[in-house]
């Protein structure tokens, strides 16, 4: 599996981040879906990152800077060709090392509440995320859960 930093310009990333927001609006109520669009995740504060199996897109990560040293995970997801193959294992552990590598102290995530978001769950918990409050403008709902990880230390 070989990770890249993308600029959202191939058909393969624009069908799998479509597939994502489709997602997250069949498992979570419209007002409570905060996934980035491709404009959103075009921004200058965010970077993102896709997993390729040969020419096969396996997943899509990305790490918004937020303000001073905070970052935030965002569109999280595995092709599902590439489930429980480890992909997203690896975007995870790549965007918390870029995120440590440029200076980010602290990563936070805002996820979906449910069935279909335990196993991202569990990869966080995993990776030592913990549960924290809302952060950056977020709201807390029964839809939406928060999670956040120091980067002092890293997690095995």
């Amino acid at each position: 599996m070989v990770i890249v930093e993308d600029a959202l310009s191939g058909a393969a990333v624009r069908n799998l981040l479509r597939l994502h927001l489709a997602g997250m609006h069949e498992n979570s109520p419209r007002d409570a879906v905060f996934a980035l669009d491709l404009s959103g995740l075009a921004a200058p504060e965010v970077t993102v990152w896709t997993a390729w199996e040969g020419e096969k897109i396996a997943g899509i990560g990305a790490l918004k800077r937020l303000s001073g040293d905070l970052g935030e995970i965002k569109s999280m997801r595995t092709h599902p060709d590439f489930l429980r193959c480890g992909v997203a294992a690896a975007l995870l552990d790549h965007i918390i090392d870029k995120g440590r590598a440029d200076g980010v102290t602290r990563l936070a995530l805002e996820t979906g509440s449910g069935p279909a978001f335990e196993p991202a769950l569990a990869l966080y918990r995993k990776r030592g995320f913990q549960p924290c409050g809302p952060f950056g403008g977020y709201e807390a709902s029964p839809f939406n859960q928060f999670m956040a990880l120091a980067l002092t230390e890293r997690a095995v």
